[in-house]
């Protein structure tokens, strides 16, 4: 078997959103799973100077029609929310709490109410209602949370979405054409 597509996404991003409803069959394609690996941007912002797009001048209203525009490009049901963006580390610590088998299906479930139905998942109560029970205050989750933020930086991920294929990155949603030539032949 071929080594999983890693794919790591922030759940307050809303280009790690469209990803998350393409990448499962993107890799079935190519004969490949898919790792899901949730981390913090604010924690890659703090190492690279970085900041939502919303709070770059001229950026962010480009940003917002983006989003839009992207989410119909690829054919995925969007609407920006509010509050955007929002904290995400309960979202990520539920994610990492939960049983493997249940994972994916959460991480979609969370992206949907935060992209589709505008519930706040920075919130933790929202976040409970879609995680069910998961002691996010537990010490070996906040542990296994900030190893997995750690691991990512250590990786090299900056941005949401980021794939890493057979050790080779790539950043944003706009990469899967350049991702499905690198899987037929890499370049």
């Amino acid at each position: 078997m071929k080594a999983p597509i890693d794919f790591y996404f922030d759940f307050s991003s809303p280009y790690g959103y469209l990803a998350a409803e393409k990448i499962e069959p993107f890799a079935a394609r190519h004969g490949r799973g898919v790792a899901w690996r949730p981390m913090l941007l604010g924690a890659a912002f703090k190492l690279t100077g970085g900041k939502p797009l919303t709070e770059w001048p001229l950026k962010s209203d480009y940003a917002k029609k983006d989003m839009v525009r992207s989410a119909r490009f690829y054919d995925v049901p969007f609407k920006l929310p509010a509050p955007f963006p929002v904290g995400t580390v309960s979202a990520c610590r539920a994610f990492y709490g939960t049983p493997k088998d249940k994972q994916v299906a959460l991480a979609k479930a969370l992206y949907r109410a935060y992209f589709v139905d505008g519930v706040n998942i920075g919130e933790t109560e929202n976040v409970l209602k879609l995680a069910g029970k998961v002691d996010l205050n537990d010490q070996a989750i906040k542990d296994r949370t900030k190893a997995e933020v750690e691991a990512a930086i250590g990786k090299g991920v900056f941005g949401s979405p980021y794939f890493i294929i057979d050790g080779e990155p790539f950043w944003g949603i706009d990469r899967f054409e350049q991702m499905e030539r690198w899987l037929g032949r890499p370049f």
